[in-house]
């Protein structure tokens, strides 16, 4: 999924912060397994200790704004600006779709940076923190995938991985995530019918996402073509924990699962793509229809 290279995106609240450090790079590439990367960057696991990242305090610095981010064109062609980018279109869809909306912090990590929740680096992945109402992505984490992996990530995974932390918000703000509080792993769990629900509506955000317009009437976003969609549910499909615990050389084991199966990722996305945001209620099906 691309933005119209005219596009107006100037206006997002997305912020940069952290030290310039990457905590990942060789470390990680030492460790020979993409589903270990994989699994930082869509379940926001920080193996840091492993890898030898140390923790970072919480700092208080607000960050810097994104800069050179002001059209279409740009996010095309940089990650950092094309997520910034993204958040104007999510919001406005949120907005619209729930009552009393409110924005949260989309944080761009450069290195490292202190959180409520941890610390945020390319060795945590992208996540979601509920204290903060803050989102937190370190964009050199899809470099890592192309270049030392040969993984795509390409704009339409990364957006789906921005798109999957703005649900967790949604569950945040209106009262989901209290209502269905952790109960433990497992394929019946609270966890993992929270996951499969953020997946779902980032597909329901990927269908309407074109219909988002800048200042000036101008779409952010070309609908997404079929090749890009069938990526999206790739990416969905290889963070599921059935394909990361087969790729670490471990058994299938659902009694441990905290996301999901691969099937119910790519399902669940297409739940939301196909039906929208009223077809996402995951904790009222039964566990053998999840």
């Amino acid at each position: 999924m691309t933005f119209n290279d005219n596009a107006s995106v100037g206006g997002n609240t997305a912020r940069r912060r952290g030290a310039g450090i990457a905590v990942a790079g060789g470390g990680v590439a030492g460790l020979g397994a993409i589903a270990v990367l994989l699994f930082q960057l869509f379940t926001g696991t920080d193996i840091s200790g492993v890898i030898g990242g140390g923790a970072v305090p919480q700092g208080t610095d607000s960050g810097s704004e994104i800069a050179q981010c002001e059209t279409g064109a740009d996010a095309n062609a940089r990650d950092d600006c094309r997520l910034a980018a993204a958040s104007l279109s999510i919001n406005q869809f949120w907005a619209d779709t729930v009552q009393g909306y409110r924005e949260p912090q989309l944080i761009i990590v450069d290195g490292s940076t202190g959180t409520a929740c941890g610390t945020a680096s390319n060795a945590t992945g992208p996540f979601y923190c509920p204290p903060e109402e803050s989102i937190y992505v370190d964009p050199t984490f899809f470099a890592l995938l192309r270049e030392q992996f040969d993984a795509t990530a390409g704009p339409l995974a990364q957006l789906y991985v921005l798109a999957h932390e703005y649900g967790h918000h949604i569950q945040q703000i209106t009262g989901i995530m209290q209502q269905n509080p952790d109960n433990g792993t497992g394929e019946d769990s609270n966890g993992v019918r929270t996951e499969l629900q953020a997946d779902c509506f980032a597909g329901a955000w990927v269908a309407g996402a074109a219909n988002e317009l800048d200042e000036n009437g101008v779409p952010y976003l070309r609908s997404p073509t079929p090749q890009q969609i069938n990526d999206a549910l790739n990416a969905a499909e290889t963070v599921g924990d059935d394909h990361i615990q087969q790729q670490s050389g471990g058994v299938v084991n659902p009694e441990s699962w905290t996301h999901g199966s691969s099937e119910q990722r790519a399902r669940w996305f297409t739940t939301g793509f196909e039906q929208g945001v009223g077809a996402c209620d995951t904790f009222s099906v039964p566990g053998r229809e999840l």
